[in-house]
């Protein structure tokens, strides 16, 4: 019962500060006239500030004098915080229409689909003609994913968080364990800070970009795309993503996702001056090297399919940075491009971005230590047994013992990870019954939390196929560890019932 209260206390404490960003999406119905029949966006964000409050402020006072956060709490509030913060979420995907030409407008499943793809910062979509949402779904889709790229336990934090273990626990449930200070309080704040000053940046980039480039962005379009890009969510206002923008563009845009792809804690050396640290960062050489090799050999892939080598550079390029950051912006149509070519970029969709980052996959971090770990491995079996190994990663030593616990959780959640893709793979198999090549770029796209698409994701999708990809964004975004903990927490308390 005490963890119970810890954990309603802790989810409404989340509810109540989605709630108040909620109604910031409000100016936006204001502004562009959205106001009543045929296409009303105050009424449905209105409802869904109102199911956030209304859930979120009897849980917090009830039980605001609950136990801090334990391990098993924190993950538990973390997993099922997100899963209702997506259900409510899908409030005004069900309720307006899609399709301002037609009205046409979603079913709650599609509408939860939606909703959890924004969150997660997936970007699979169920709309197929981005520019023919309203301008209210437009910004709640942008702004979904900007919150949803940092994490709603982030922001919580950053508003209600006391100095203590509590919150240190709860910050690592949403799957980030990297501090710019001792404290997680400040932290938190540095982080929002960072997220706020580069959203701020990204919307200039792009805005000046869109002045000297015809093909370019206006301010809307900026400011949306500035959000979704740094956030790697890749949820356009555009039809067609970034394919009717012009290169300049595409370049500036290429900026924003790798910037969203590094760890908050190298960005925060960067804006501290300690250059030598950032260019050091361990994930960031890592990622570097894997967007050299990925571009070099996509490139290749794809050279029967495009005139020349520059411009299969241009859109290989651009499409293996957008799947490693796990963005998900696309410049190309991947149905048309060949099994390998698929296969590189479902192996940079596994891998993703740093720790710490806003960014999806097993992270670099996993992928750098597994790599360590079979050369450490190997490097032990063929050397004489008074040989002195020294464990590095980065700059930093480290102890025998602590090495290898690295590398084990990193090989354990790894595993985990790929079973789960397995599953993914052969439920959607079974019920979509699509080539096994788009079948497994389809899933991995979701459980890394990219949003490129090999055109099986649809608003006629197979409802089995819809829950199963939502629950590989949903085990994506946590990093399947919370997951596993509510599950077993919730059978726990079945058998204490029966």
């Amino acid at each position: 019962m005490s963890d119970l209260r810890t954990v309603l206390r802790d989810i409404g404490g989340i509810f109540i500060i989605v709630g108040f960003v909620s109604l910031i999406a409000l100016l936006v119905p204001l502004i562009n006239g959205e106001i009543g029949p045929p296409v009303d966006g105050i009424g449905p964000l209105l409802i869904t500030s109102a199911m956030f409050f209304g859930i979120g402020l009897p849980f917090y006072y009830l039980c605001r004098n609950a136990e801090p956060a334990n391990f098993k709490t924190a993950m538990v509030t973390a997993a099922l915080g997100w899963l209702l913060i997506s259900l409510v979420g899908s409030i005004p995907f069900w309720l307006m229409p899609y399709n301002i030409e037609n009205l046409a407008q979603m079913a709650p499943l599609s509408a939860f689909f939606e909703s959890m793809s924004g969150w997660t910062g997936t970007g699979l979509t169920m709309v197929t003609e981005e520019s023919l949402l309203p301008a209210t779904l437009q910004f709640w889709r942008s702004l979904i994913q900007w919150i949803g790229g940092v994490g709603v336990i982030v922001l919580t934090l950053s508003v209600l968080a006391r100095p203590g273990t509590g919150s240190f626990v709860l910050y690592r449930g949403e799957a980030r364990d990297q501090k710019t200070h001792p404290s997680i309080v400040s932290t938190v704040r540095t982080i929002w800070w960072i997220f706020l000053l580069y959203t701020v940046i990204g919307v200039v980039l792009l805005w000046a970009v869109g002045l000297f480039d015809h093909q370019g962005m206006n301010m809307w379009q900026a400011l949306n795309h500035a959000m979704t890009g740094l956030a790697t969510g890749g949820f356009s206002v555009a039809s067609g993503s970034m394919t009717n923008f012009g290169t300049p563009t595409r370049i500036a845009v290429l900026i924003l996702m790798i910037l969203g792809a590094i760890a908050f804690v190298a960005h925060y050396d960067l804006l501290k001056g300690h250059i030598r640290k950032f260019l050091s960062d361990a994930q960031l050489k890592a990622m570097v090297a894997l967007i050299i090799l990925g571009v070099i050999g996509l490139t290749i892939a794809n050279l029967s399919l495009y005139t020349n080598v520059f411009e299969s550079l241009k859109e290989s390029g651009f499409q293996f940075i957008s799947a490693i950051t796990c963005t998900g912006f696309a410049t190309a149509d991947l149905m048309s491009w060949g099994e390998g070519a698929k296969l590189i970029l479902a192996f940079a969709m596994i891998i993703g971005g740093a720790a710490g980052s806003t960014a999806g996959g097993i992270k670099l971090f996993r992928a750098i230590l597994l790599y360590r770990g079979v050369g450490w491995r190997i490097k032990r079996a063929i050397s004489t047994p008074r040989r002195v190994f020294v464990y590095k990663f980065g700059e930093k030593s480290l102890s025998k013992d602590d090495a290898m616990d690295l590398i084990n959780e990193a090989a354990i959640i790894s595993f985990m990870w790929v079973i789960l893709l397995i599953v993914g793979i052969f439920v959607m198999l079974a019920v979509e019954h699509n080539s096994l090549s788009n079948t497994v770029f389809e899933v991995c796209s979701a459980q890394g939390n990219v949003g490129l698409t090999a055109g099986i994701t649809s608003i006629t999708m197979e409802p089995v196929a819809k829950v199963m990809l939502i629950f590989n964004m949903w085990i994506g975004r946590l990093e399947i560890i919370p997951i596993i903990v509510l599950i077993k927490s919730m059978f726990g308390i079945r058998r204490n019932i029966l």
